[in-house]
């Protein structure tokens, strides 16, 4: 019997080079031709994405886990939410697989003329939810040691930030000093779902003084939408449409409000994949509740509107060329603090993240000197690159 086809299917998702159709993985096998020079801008990738695989993951394990295959029995990091994402994708046929490796994030930035990335986890965006923090700890560091491995050592183009185990913030502190410098990470993620606590508390002040003293930044990237009050939206669209900024929301409220950044001046912090047109409402309302209520016990730790921490250069965010806000917020914030970030291979194209890069370049409402900036000035100093050559 034939298989039935999913009435709700659409053709594959396509990109059209030099006439003929190509889609999302085309630059696998090599079939579209470098464009480096295309956009004429230079451009980093503040965000781009990884599959893991535990298969691949278990070789690096340590101590007790080493060797002991009872542990692929499971999947090393729970679900996200509860929706399978290639379900998703199959009914939709969006990608043909999640078969992504080095050698097409290299073909990848060939095509699109992006200088280099900074690769953030997929299934790793929900090590928050993870429950026993022994396993925490094991399996942040053989993903780190992996990522290392598999995509770091190919070329100084892949750039990787470190998971940490923030269930024992001790050992976070101790896996990003590692990872950075044993393993050239150049900076750190941090879960915003799952925790016990919020991550302005004072308990993660250890991970943010090591990365304070090691110059490095961290993120703030989005992913699970459990604990967010969601579970009643059935349509995955509509979680999708809420999990990022909402959890984005909770974590720059505890940050800003918490005091991080005035115990930890010169940190600097990213809040990704959620763009920015949040962030002027949020602030807005930060402020007045700060200005009503200038008491500890009910603003937190900060010492100022939380508004004026986004013009000293530590809080920066990842934006989308489409946003009505984009010029406002970048006005807001200094115009210094907005990152391009393509995210491949999860929702991105290669047709896709073109236009996108051409859309920031050419931008109406965004000054030359900001274009530029969105599209590497902020990576650089954010990651603290080095100028180009």
């Amino acid at each position: 019997m034939a298989a039935a086809r999913c009435p709700w299917a659409i053709p594959r998702a396509h990109a059209r080079v030099g006439g003929q159709a190509t889609d999302l993985y085309a630059v696998v096998r090599g079939d579209v031709s470098d464009d480096r020079d295309q956009h004429g801008t230079e451009a980093i990738d503040s965000d781009g994405h990884i599959y893991e695989s535990d298969s691949e993951i278990f070789e690096h394990l340590e101590g007790c886990y080493a060797g002991r295959r009872t542990v692929l029995g499971f999947p090393f990091w729970p679900t996200l939410d509860g929706f399978q994402r290639g379900a998703i994708h199959a009914r939709l046929g969006i990608h043909e697989s999640f078969q992504v490796d080095a050698g097409t994030w290299l073909d990848f930035l060939d095509a699109t003329g992006i200088e280099s990335t900074v690769l953030y986890p997929t299934a790793g965006l929900a090590t928050g939810l993870i429950r026993d923090p022994d396993w925490a700890v094991a399996v942040t560091r053989a993903y780190n040691d992996w990522l290392a491995a598999r995509y770091l050592a190919r070329s100084p183009r892949l750039r990787g930030v470190a998971l940490l185990p923030l269930q024992d913030p001790l050992e976070a502190a101790r896996e990003l000093r590692r990872a950075v410098r044993e393993r050239g990470m150049v900076g750190g993620v941090l879960a915003p779902i799952g925790l016990e606590r919020t991550l302005g508390h004072a308990d993660f002040d250890p991970v943010y003084a090591e990365a304070e003293r090691l110059d490095c930044p961290l993120a703030v990237h989005g992913g699970p939408a459990v604990g967010l009050g969601l579970d009643r939206l059935e349509p995955f669209a509509q979680v999708h449409t809420l999990s990022h900024p909402f959890a984005q929301m909770i974590q720059m409220t505890s940050i800003l409000m918490g005091g991080v950044l005035d115990r930890f001046p010169r940190l600097r912090i990213a809040f990704l994949e959620a763009g920015v047109s949040w962030v002027p409402f949020l602030v807005d309302r930060m402020d007045r509740s700060y200005e009503g209520r200038m008491y500890p016990e009910y603003t937190g730790g900060c010492a100022r509107r939380p508004s004026e921490y986004l013009m000293n250069g530590n809080v920066f965010f990842s934006c989308e060329s489409g946003e009505r806000l984009l010029a406002h917020v970048a006005e807001l914030t200094g115009g210094e603090r907005l990152l391009f970030a393509s995210d491949f291979p999860h929702e991105v194209n290669l047709e896709r993240c073109r236009r996108e890069i051409a859309a920031f370049a050419s931008h109406a409402e965004l000054s030359e000197q900001q274009r530029i900036a969105v599209l590497a000035g902020n990576a650089r100093r954010f990651y603290g690159l080095a100028a180009a050559r």
